[in-house]
C-alpha cells in the first residue's frame, strides 16, 4: 500500500470496511434468526444433528472458509461465472459464512432461554402462533441484539478470509485488517498504528455495547 497520509484514503478503508461488515451482517441475519428461533421452538430428529453443525460452524477457521469461498468463485470453480472474486462481494459472501452460525446459534440460545412453558400458557390462553412467537422474541431481543454484535465484532476483525478472497486491492477491496497487515510489511508502521487504532475503536465500542446488553439481560431477569 502506498502512502496513507491522506485523510480521503484512511475514509475510504474505513467506510468500505463498514460497509462489507455491515452488508454481510444484514444478509446473515436475515437467515441466521429466522433458523435460530426456528431451532429454538421446534424439535425434530435431526435437531441435534443441525444444532451441532452450527457449533461446529461457529468454531470455523475463518482462512479455511476464505479458501472454500476462493474455490468457489475462481475461474473455474461452480461460481466462477459470477466474476466476484476479488471484489466486495466475495468478500461480503465470506463474511456472511463466517457470522451466519454466530447469530443462529446466539438467537437459538436467546429463544430456548425464554421459551419454556411461556408460548404454551400464550397458545393456551388463546393467542395464535404468529402471536407467541413474537411475545417470546420481545423477551429474547436481548439476546438477539448481542447475537448481532457478536456476529459483527466477528467479521469487522476478520484478516484470513477477506485477503484471500478480495486482494487486498488498494481502493477496490482494502480494509482496515488488510491494511494494517500490509502497512505493517511495508515498514509503514504510523500508518498500521492509526488503522490499527480505528479497528480498535470499533471493536471497543462493539464490545461495550455487548457487556452493556448482556447486564441489562441479567438485570431485567
Amino acid at each position: 500500500m502506498d502512502d496513507l497520509d491522506s485523510s480521503t484514503q484512511i475514509t475510504h478503508i474505513v467506510l468500505l470496511s463498514l460497509g462489507v461488515s455491515g452488508t454481510a451482517l444484514l444478509i446473515s441475519s436475515a437467515v441466521g434468526i429466522p433458523i435460530g428461533v426456528w431451532l429454538g421452538f421446534r424439535r425434530f430428529v435431526a435437531r441435534r444433528l443441525v444444532i451441532a453443525f452450527i457449533y461446529t460452524g461457529m468454531g470455523f477457521p475463518p482462512v479455511v472458509i476464505g479458501l472454500l469461498v476462493y474455490l468457489l468463485l475462481s475461474r473455474d470453480g461452480p461460481l466462477g461465472w459470477l466474476g466476484w472474486l476479488y471484489t466486495p462481494k466475495a468478500m461480503v459472501l465470506a463474511q456472511v459464512i463466517i457470522s451466519f452460525p454466530i447469530i443462529t446459534a446466539f438467537t437459538m440460545a436467546a429463544v430456548m432461554g425464554v421459551t419454556g412453558n411461556v408460548r404454551l400458557q400464550l397458545l393456551t390462553l388463546g393467542a395464535s402462533r404468529l402471536q407467541a412467537t413474537l411475545a417470546v422474541l420481545s423477551e429474547a431481543r436481548i439476546g438477539v441484539l448481542v447475537a448481532l454484535i457478536a456476529g459483527f465484532g466477528s467479521i469487522i476483525s476478520e484478516v484470513g478470509a477477506v485477503m484471500m478472497v478480495g486482494g487486498n486491492l488498494k481502493g477496490s477491496t482494502q480494509v482496515l485488517t488488510t491494511a494494517v497487515v500490509q502497512s505493517t510489511r511495508m515498514g509503514l508502521f504510523e500508518q498500521a498504528i492509526v488503522l490499527g487504532i480505528i479497528l480498535l475503536t470499533i471493536s471497543f465500542v462493539v464490545s461495550l455495547a455487548w457487556i452493556a446488553l448482556q447486564g441489562r439481560s441479567l438485570l431485567e431477569r
